[in-house]
């Protein structure tokens, strides 16, 4: 099903030069109506899901020193008359992973329960009606699917179990992506990943990792300095493109973000992909808040604030984005701040309602030398 949609770019400028538009995206899946780019923005609406991808180039800085005083956006529009645009991001290509098992255990551990894989995994030796948990996949059993993320086809036809000929996406734990999809995506537009259900055996879709799951960038994480826990939602791409992988960030606990490495990783027509995390209130479960919500819910895809991630040309780019379906204020704060010994261009906060210089669109952050901390607060 295609949309007719009108398409926003609204460039966040660091320092004096700002980076062009991202590339268009085309989706067919009905859940696809609004695209954001997260470094340098671009918005389709049309009352559904933010989506997010990155373009070619990097945002620069002029100075090291620049805040968001000197990051004024600028706004152009175009317009666009089949398809409803959009695309999100996953992961990175590095091949390690987390060995533990899945469910609330792995979802709510803290920065010491990461390292690195035990196991590769083998084709054709687990059933697709078994979920292969460990090594940093974790189940996702709140949404009915035996554990997987989405399930679906090339054709865009969806499946509530893994089964033959179907792609059955899975979720990684904090921090990490998952490293299947085909390279050959199909050309209708949608996109899809995860392992192949094959004869009823599950096989890898990219050979280029021996392992389900794979670290980003070590530059970004986020902290609570809050009581509530808070539910990160990422989005499942390549695949269904729903906020339902899981970061759960306790109160007091740190939380690595995954900063996918654009230039290596999954690419949408050409196009460099980033990471994209629907946030929200305190105090919703990740049962409760990583899903497709309703209308005027809050949760998932109705979430107060959305932030990306992604490293491309050897920088970081880090962003809190505005939800364009809830108005509402969250019940935090939130600012991104350089770690220790660290350096970034730009200001970002998220205040009381407000973000960073006034701004309606968001703002971003280039960490140019180690990493960030996004804090909630």
């Amino acid at each position: 099903m295609k949309f007719s949609t009108t398409l926003a770019s609204l460039a966040l400028i660091s320092s004096s030069l700002a980076a062009p538009m991202a590339v268009q995206h085309q989706h067919h899946q009905h859940k696809r109506d609004v695209l954001v780019h997260v470094t340098k923005t671009v918005i389709v609406q049309n009352g559904g899901e933010l989506e997010t991808q990155t373009a070619a180039a990097a945002i620069q800085s002029a100075d090291s020193t620049s805040s968001s005083d000197d990051s004024e956006p600028t706004t152009t529009s175009e317009s666009s008359t089949s398809s409803s645009e959009s695309e999100t991001s996953t992961s990175s290509t590095q091949s390690s992973s987390k060995s533990s098992s899945t469910g609330s255990s792995s979802i709510d551990g803290d920065l010491s329960d990461f390292s690195n894989p035990s196991e590769e995994f083998q084709d054709g030796t687990i059933k697709c009606s078994d979920f292969p948990s460990g090594n940093g996949v974790v189940s996702l059993d709140w949404l009915g699917f035996g554990g997987w993320a989405s399930v679906m086809n090339e054709d865009g036809d969806t499946s509530s179990t893994c089964e033959d000929g179907y792609y059955c996406s899975y979720a990684c734990q904090a921090g990490m992506s998952k490293t299947q999809w085909p390279s050959e995506q199909p050309s209708n537009g949608i996109s899809v990943g995860g392992l192949l259900c094959k004869n009823g055996y599950l096989y890898k879709t990219n050979s280029d990792s021996d392992y389900l799951c794979s670290w980003g960038k070590e530059t970004g994480s986020v902290k609570s300095e809050i009581s509530d826990s808070i539910a990160l939602c990422r989005t499942d791409y390549p695949g269904s493109e729903n906020m339902v992988v899981p970061t759960l960030l306790e109160g007091g606990s740190e939380k690595p973000l995954s900063v996918v490495e654009e230039d290596s990783y999954y690419h949408w027509k050409n196009g460099k992909t980033s990471a994209q995390y629907y946030v929200n209130n305190a105090g919703v479960s990740i049962e409760d808040g990583c899903i497709w919500g309703d209308e005027g819910s809050g949760v998932g895809n109705w979430a107060p604030l959305v932030l990306g991630s992604g490293y491309t040309n050897g920088n970081t780019y880090l962003s809190l984005i505005p939800n364009p379906n809830n108005k509402d204020a969250p019940n935090y704060n939130v600012k991104i701040e350089a770690a220790d010994g660290s350096t970034i261009n730009g200001d970002c906060s998220y205040i009381d309602g407000s973000f960073s210089g006034d701004s309606t669109d968001g703002c971003t952050v280039t960490v140019t030398e180690g990493s960030a901390i996004i804090k909630f607060f």
